[in-house]
């Protein structure tokens, strides 16, 4: 999780220094800030953000972009939040109607701060998995309907997740992906990955891809 990401000011729920999943820097503990929620039952409730080094929520207009593509499918969805950080991600898409989250983050302190704001929106259709995402993948599982994949960048993470995700039972089948690599990156995702839409926010290119059985 260690690494050095081109300043974005527009498409990340975090930084290079912390992604969710890698060699985590060390949090103070203190607020940083707010994660605002931008629709939805939670809409325009603000959860503190912790004061880790690079962490910070996914830009409002980025998740705003994302929900839009997704629509109205989020009703009922068995949602995976990989390299989870804030739960941006996760945390709009049970405001939207998804029926559970699984949120992996590897720092306990964010994970930590993930779990507290959870709670305070008394929330109970989630579960917080404090673990490195490759670890994670490695376990048995069920099948997800969508996945938020954001790994750091420059660690050549994007790839085997996605391999993972599709030859280990992770995915239903017909599951929506988002991937979120460095834009220099053309991704390496399996072949029955069809690209729905796609981005690019500063440094950053933004994929969301709907799985066919193969």
């Amino acid at each position: 999780m260690t690494r050095q990401r081109p300043p974005r000011s527009s498409a990340s729920r975090r930084t290079s220094a912390q992604r969710g999943g890698q060699q985590p820097g060390k949090p103070t503990g203190k607020p940083l800030g707010k994660l605002r929620i931008i629709g939805g039952e939670f809409r325009r409730r603000q959860l503190p953000v912790l004061d880790s080094p690079g962490l910070r929520p996914t830009p409002d207009r980025v998740r705003e972009t994302l929900f839009n593509w997704l629509g109205q499918q989020l009703y009922g969805q068995q949602v995976l939040d990989l390299f989870a950080g804030t739960g941006a991600l996760g945390i709009e898409a049970l405001s939207r109607g998804a029926a559970w989250v699984d949120f992996v983050e590897r720092d306990p302190r964010v994970a930590a701060q993930l779990s507290t704001n959870l709670t305070s929106l008394n929330i109970t259709a989630s579960a917080v998995h404090v673990n490195d995402v490759q670890a994670y993948l490695a376990r048995p599982t069920k099948p997800y309907t969508l996945v938020f994949l954001d790994p750091p960048f420059h660690q050549q993470l994007a790839a085997p997740c996605c391999s993972t995700l599709e030859n280990s039972g992770w995915l239903d089948n017909e599951a929506m992906i988002y991937l979120e690599t460095e834009t220099v990156l053309a991704p390496n995702v399996p072949a029955n990955w069809l690209l729905h839409r796609e981005t690019q926010a500063g440094e950053s290119t933004a994929r969301l891809y709907q799985r066919q059985a193969p």
